[in-house]
Order: structure tokens, then sequence, then C-alpha cells
């Protein structure tokens, strides 16, 4: 049965996740995203049955919808656990209630709500906030079914990715004592399963289930499996004495988390979240996978090169504001500017690969060893660092993280890169790339504008100029000359 589905979070983890899924069973989906800008315009996101549907449903003003036919099944991904904003929880009230408006218009049979395992007395801050959303979508006159999710294990999972971080760079670990905490994780492929197998099942209409893998692990235990599968040999010992302030930190400096999310996760962390027996996996003829398992099936997806979504490219990774897409434009007054060109003699195709591979693994072409300076600095005062890196080594769309970047524009036909810093910083910075022709010759164009804020922002500008003429001088040389070793 072909269904037309609404996708909100499309551009979010679960949401890039699920919707080439929807698509092979041959449903027609919408994905809700609140700037087009940062998907894809290739792939599935071009497929017939695929329509972008911008929207911001922290507008209580509704966009027109006169070309959305009636929806079958909605799926609601929204929600900011990591936002500024000290009332996210009124935020998040706010996106429900006019989600609920606008499927009561759109005529939708289901919602399936994917939430947070709440069945213990005392919630943390972010817990409560899924419990609120999950009454709000209950109290509209559309039937709700809830999958309530603890730790989801995948490529490029916050849960994941910390985990990853935390065993491959500590051989030893002097740890807060809620890793002794006991989890129930699932893996990303069986959370798809359910989210899908619950459509339209009347059986589950106004019910929540609990949906988990078959282990019940500490967090010490996950760090002890993990580092198993890693063939790595770790110590880890546990503290009664590290406060939850304290904890954060840890995470922080030792993970590519930002602080915020940190804050959240250190809170969620300690309550034990164990799902409650229920027979949706029975129902729908579902088998989940080990923990073990799903981290050798998350490294498979990465030794490919097949990490569909990542955590670190959403906006909660970044300590700007979630609307820095708004500086997709390059502001040229009251802005300090470095500017290079340089010849490109052969091989314009492979300059272009190589601005494509830029940061990661591959660095920064020139002094990656002050490139890491500068991302340790960044870490030290509360920003986001270089851990971040990028999901994938070539491949690169608007809105993915670029180590302390975020790439606002990526346009392979226009052959430009532009990337907005989401480093500290006393101002805004912008580092852009672009390959032109101009009276039969063709050049690598690399751009650097600084725009500052008030004294300090004029100060730090000229404290770093020194550096820039030998670190941007020598980046766009590179980046020219540079030959990966199996072209040699």
């Amino acid at each position: 049965m072909k269904l037309n589905i609404l996708l909100t979070g499309a551009n979010g983890y679960i949401g890039k996740r699920i919707l080439p899924v929807l698509t092979e069973e041959g449903h027609s989906v919408v994905c809700c995203v609140r700037n087009k800008k940062r998907l894809p315009d290739s792939g599935i996101y071009k497929d017939e049955k695929v329509q972008i549907f911008e929207i911001d449903f922290l507008d209580d003003s509704l966009p027109k919808i006169e070309n959305i036919h009636d929806i079958d099944v909605a799926y609601y991904f929204l929600h900011s656990m990591s936002s500024e904003d000290k009332e996210f929880a009124q935020l998040e009230e706010k996106t429900a209630k006019n989600f609920i408006k606008l499927a009561t218009i759109l005529k939708v049979k289901q919602i399936i709500y994917l939430s947070g395992i709440v069945n213990e007395s005392e919630l943390s801050s972010h817990l409560k906030s899924r419990k609120r959303v999950e009454d709000v979508l209950k109290s509209g006159e559309i039937p709700v079914t809830v999958l309530r999710a603890g730790i989801i294990v995948g490529s490029g999972s916050a849960s994941f990715e910390i985990i990853r971080d935390l065993v491959e760079k500590l051989p030893v670990m002097i740890t807060p004592k809620w890793l002794n905490t006991r989890h129930q994780p699932i893996a990303i492929r069986d959370v798809i399963k359910f989210l899908t197998g619950v459509i339209l099942k009347t059986e589950t209409y106004g019910k929540s289930y609990d949906i988990g893998g078959p282990d019940i692990l500490t967090y010490k235990e996950m760090l002890l499996i993990f580092s198993n599968v890693r063939g790595l040999k770790r110590l880890i010992l546990t503290v009664p004495v590290m406060t939850p302030k304290l904890s954060s930190y840890w995470l922080f400096f030792v993970t590519s988390t930002s602080y915020r999310l940190a804050q959240n996760l250190v809170d969620s962390m300690k309550i034990p979240v164990i799902c409650r027996n229920n027979d949706l996996g029975e129902l729908l003829k579902i088998e989940t996978v080990s923990y073990r398992r799903a981290v050798e099936f998350a490294f498979e997806k990465i030794e490919q090169n097949m990490v569909i979504s990542s955590w670190k490219d959403s906006l909660v990774s970044s300590v700007k504001d979630p609307g820095l897409l708004k500086h997709i434009n390059v502001p040229k007054f009251g802005c300090f500017v470095d500017n290079r060109r340089a010849e490109i003699s052969s091989e314009p195709d492979q300059v272009l690969e190589n601005v494509w591979s830029i940061g990661g693994d591959r660095g920064w072409y020139y002094a990656n060893f002050l490139w890491s300076i500068r991302g340790i600095l960044d870490k030290i005062v509360g920003g986001v660092g270089l851990r971040r890196g990028r999901t994938h080594p070539s491949k690169i769309n608007a809105g993915d993280t670029l180590d302390f970047w975020r790439v606002l524009i990526s346009d392979l036909s226009e052959k430009r890169l532009l990337l907005f810093a989401e480093m500290k910083l006393p101002g805004d910075a912008w580092l852009e790339f672009k390959i032109e022709e101009k009276e039969g010759k063709i050049y690598l164009i690399q751009t650097a504008t600084f725009r500052p804020k008030g004294i300090k922002g004029r100060l730090y500008w000229y404290s770093v100029l020194p550096f820039h003429h030998f670190i941007f001088n020598g980046m766009v040389r590179n980046i020219i000359n540079f030959r990966p070793a199996n072209k040699d």
C-alpha cells in the first residue's frame, strides 16, 4: 500500500535514515525543513516521490499548503535538546502545538512520535520535555503512536560518537559514578524497523511503547564492549566525587559534544533507562540485535564511507544561534578580508576535489599543527573545537559540519564552497573557495572574511594577521598542488 507521509526533521539524524526506507517501500514523502538550503540538491531529495516543504514550527502562522495532499501518516522528529534558550521546554511545546494544527488541516490519520524512555519517577529536564510533547500530541483528535527509545547505537549517532571518542582517545579513564547506570541500547536499524512497522497499525493507536535491544548494560560495560570490538584494551575507574558540572566538562573536553549538549546528556545519563515489557516486537515480528552487533554494524558503515547522517551535522552541535544560515550572504562593509588567488596550471578537477575534501582527516593542507592548536584553544574557551570532523571524506552538503566550520554553500556546478565559523570569536568569519576562469586561465580564489564585533574583534584580527600570510598562502598553494597518494 502506497501512502502519503509527512516527515518532520527530515534533515536530522533519524529523518535522513528513514527517508530512503520510506521511498523504497513506494511511499510519497513530504519532507518538512526550516531551510531548504540545508538539504543536498541531489540524490534522494530529487526523487519524484519526495517533496520538500519549508516550515518553521516555532512560527504560529502556517504557510500555504495547497500543494500537499491528504497525509496518511506524519512522523514527529522535532526537538531542541541543546537549545541555548533555558525555556527550551516551552519552545518544544509550542512546536508540537503548531504541528498538531498542520496535521489537523492535512487530515493526518496517524502521528508517530519518537520519544525517550520515561519510566522513572524522577526525570531529567530533557525527558520531562519529551513527555510533555507526547501529551500535547495526544491532546488532539489524531491517533498517536509513541515509540520511546534510550541510547540509539549507529554510525553518526550522538551516543555512538561520544563512546567512540572516549574509547579511542583514552587508554585509562577516570569516570563519574553514573557510568554504572544501567541502560538498554538499541541499534538504529531496529529503531527504523519499529518506526516503519507501526504505520497504520490500528492496534498501536493511542499507545506508547518502550523499544530497546536485548542487552541491559551499564555505560562502563558499553565502553568495554566497544573497546573489545575495536581491539583496544581500556582501563576504566569510577569515582564518586565527580559532580554533574565536572562530568559535563569531562565529556565536553574529551568528546566532540558541545558543553550545552554535554549538560543535558549528563542530566539524562544519571537515570536508569530500561524498557517496560510490551508485545510490540512480537506484533511486528522484529528481533532486535545485540549491542555488540550494533557497534559492528556501525563500523561496517563507517569503513565503507556509508554514514547517511550524523548528529554533528545537526545545529544542536553548534555554539552559534540556530538561525546561522542567515549568514549565507557574506558582508562587504565593515569587514577585514584576506583574498588569495592562484592559477591552476593543470587538473582543475583534482583541485576541486581537494577543496571538497578539506578538513577532517585530510586536514587543512598547510600548518595542520596550528589548526590543531586553534581547535584546542577554541575548546578551552567553550567552542566546538576540531573534533566534529566531517561525516564523509569527500562529499559535503550545505548544513554539514566541517571541523569548527558550518557549510553554508556547497555548489559543485558553480565550483563554490562557503564556510561559516562556529568557533568562539569576537565577530563572525567566513571562508570561501571558488574556481573561476578568466581570460583563458583558471584560478582558485580563496577568501577569508571577518566581521569584527567592537574593539575586541579588531584587536583579534590584528593579533592573528601575522599568521594569515603564510597559513592562507600555503593553504591555497597546497590545495592546487596536492595529489592523493593513490593517484601518484
